[in-house]
């Protein structure tokens, strides 16, 4: 399989299994985790867009970054800085290659010795391929992650991170708003099904190019919207993708926000064309997903500390505690 670089941060089951002789005397569960201020945030897929942005907000919202990370197999070993422009924090963070197994390993335990055995907790922004395997790097490895790539096998991945007791935040969205509506139409789908029974879905969703996967927010979305018009045959296949930027700008996107962007537009006609119905979010930039991820860790770690950890939890349970700042 050929991966990408430099927002995949990849690892498959062999380099997961690599890693493991030497850590297996890690607890099952981390029961404690340390505060706020003593988490390593150790965000991997940076210098990519989001990966970074996640690192900026984590840095906003107080956190430490990890003086380490992981970057695409393919780059060069570096070093950056990151550098939050609302509040001026910064860090530097080395950036390792993903096939650099010896000196990732190196890294993880030395800021391990140095912060604490449970201070490492890792956001993941991947390329879909890479979901599932590194999932279970971070399961095997008892490393708490939040990971918001899509794609996947979903269902299994799942399955993975329950059966091996992962402490984890799992969610095909980031930004709060968006899962409140999402929680909101689950609720709708539940209360009323069928109430726009035999109404046609449509649906439009357009990302930046370098996107491969169909919005998991958008089959979300689809999943509510297919119980509230009874509609069986409507697939995930049937979502329009757009990742052109001709076609984008067309739909409404901005020429800024062009490498940036989550526009989304669904519709239910009646039967007779009578009556439509529409859904419209449309984000420009990544800020909303990222502070949200940040968000995320800090709901985590709080859980761990708690004796909550060894769960799979989503953005919804996030939001349902109060946890987005």
């Amino acid at each position: 399989m050929k991966f990408l670089a430099p927002i995949t941060v990849l690892f498959s089951l062999q380099q997961a299994a690599a890693f493991a002789p030497s850590m297996q005397t890690r607890q099952t569960t981390c029961l404690q985790m340390a505060s706020d201020s003593d988490i390593k945030v150790m965000v991997n897929g940076m210098p990519g867009p989001m990966a970074t942005a996640a690192a900026e907000a984590c840095l906003r919202k107080g956190l430490s970054l990890s003086p380490f990370a992981m970057t695409g197999p393919d780059m060069e070993p570096m070093s950056i800085t990151v550098v939050d422009d609302v509040t001026g924090n910064h860090a530097n963070v080395r950036l390792i290659p993903s096939s650099a197994n010896d000196e990732i390993l190196s890294q993880l335990e030395k800021t391990r010795s140095k912060f604490g055995d449970d201070a490492v907790l890792a956001i993941d922004y991947n390329h879909p391929s890479a979901v599932n395997s590194n999932a279970k790097f971070y399961a095997e490895q008892k490393i708490p992650f939040v990971m918001g790539t899509t794609g996947g096998d979903r269902d299994q991945l799942m399955k993975d991170m329950e059966s091996s007791n992962a402490s984890a935040v799992i969610a095909p969205n980031m930004g709060k708003q968006i899962v409140a509506l999402q929680a909101g139409l689950e609720d709708l789908a539940k209360k009323f099904p069928s109430a726009f029974g035999d109404y046609k879905l449509h649906v439009r969703e357009s990302h930046q190019k370098t996107k491969a996967d169909t919005s998991g927010t958008a089959k979300a979305v689809v999943d509510s919207l297919k119980v509230l018009s009874g509609d069986d045959k409507y697939t995930y296949d049937d979502i329009e993708m757009i990742r052109d930027d001709d076609e984008s700008k067309d739909f409404g996107v901005k020429e800024e926000y062009i490498n940036g962007h989550a526009f989304h537009t669904y519709t239910l006609t009646s039967p007779d064309g009578t009556v439509e119905f529409q859904l419209k979010h449309n984000v420009s930039g990544r800020t909303v997903y990222a502070e949200g991820t940040a968000d995320a860790v800090k709901f985590l770690a709080r859980k761990i500390e708690k004796g909550e950890g060894g769960k799979v939890y989503s953005m919804i349970n996030v939001l349902e505690e109060g946890a987005m700042e």
